[in-house]
């Protein structure tokens, strides 16, 4: 039974330690809070406490990070945060698994690959480019063994699903949602981020590089809509939200502000190319119907 820190206990640290348990492994949960799973070590900590972290990494086979900072803080509360987990990585000799997104891709005009530039000009994307840049020099330079996930809009987290579109089916009302309705969008079960966290963690072929997360093939809001719908016997009453009433709003609302940097991802084609995982390691998305599931129970 080895010991696996995992720094966050959001929808993706819960995913990735409910994998780690049912292995028999030896779960830590590290949060400001002190909260976690049951089963598992729960320890109160500032994640951008590298002394403090790299202590209760001591003797970890694995460190992951799940931390999810909220966005209008980004670019204060990442950078320490980064710096600890590097740090922890270092002194135990861990594995630091990172869970990435693909806002560092930017503006992109064919199916996302893990070779697709890392162009974004926003704020949320520089910020994850530079982490990125940051773990693999230090992996290439031998000071640690490190690797990132990248997986699209989460299906069991805090998504245009669970937050806009399954609240107003349930009460019988029209979704407004800010995207394109029928813009093909790929969808990533957080199941499967968790998966693919905890295989390479202990697979040295997923060391040194970033890999995309086994996701279901893309389907568009309305699409995912109408799965919603039909397990929510409801009526899949969607509308889409033009981007000058988003802006607007985001001129009173910080978390809408926050929105309008990624709103390229939801306006036009925004694909991910989940095949070099899926070979390598073998493993397999879950459908969307599982997914949207899994979402709706969690909402």
């Amino acid at each position: 039974m080895a010991l696996h820190v995992i720094v966050g206990a959001g929808p993706v640290g819960s995913a990735v330690a409910r994998e780690l348990l049912a292995s028999g492994e030896k779960v830590r949960m590290v949060t400001r809070s002190g909260s976690g799973l049951d089963g598992t070590d729960k320890v109160t900590a500032d994640a951008g406490d590298a002394v403090r972290l790299s202590e209760l990494a001591d003797g970890a086979a694995a460190i992951y990070n799940c931390v999810n900072p909220p966005y209008h803080r980004w670019s204060t509360d990442w950078p320490p945060v980064a710096n600890a987990l590097l740090a922890a990585a270092e002194s135990s000799g861990a594995v630091l698994a990172t869970t990435g997104n693909l806002y560092g891709y930017g503006h992109v005009g064919a199916a996302m690959t893990e070779a697709t530039p890392l162009a974004a000009t926003g704020t949320k994307g520089r910020v994850r480019n530079q982490m990125s840049r940051d773990a693999f020099a230090a992996h290439e330079a031998g000071r640690i063994r490190t690797f990132e996930v990248r997986g699209s809009d989460y299906l069991g987290g805090k998504n245009i699903l669970s937050v806009i579109i399954a609240p107003a089916l349930r009460k019988g009302r029209t979704a407004f949602v800010p995207a394109d309705l029928d813009a093909p969008h790929t969808w990533t079960n957080i199941e499967d981020v968790a998966k693919l966290l905890v295989v390479g963690a202990a697979d040295e072929r997923a060391w040194g590089r970033a890999w995309h997360v086994p996701s279901a093939p893309a389907c568009s809001v309305r699409e995912l809509a109408a799965i919603a719908a039909r397990q929510l016997g409801a009526q899949a009453k969607v509308r889409s939200m033009p981007v000058s009433v988003l802006w607007s709003v985001g001129l009173f609302n910080r978390e809408v502000r926050e929105l309008r940097e990624t709103q390229h991802q939801f306006r036009k084609p925004f694909i991910l190319d989940s095949s070099a995982a899926e070979a390598t390691f073998g493993l397999q998305p879950a459908s969307l119907e599982e997914s949207v599931r899994l979402d709706l129970a969690s909402a």
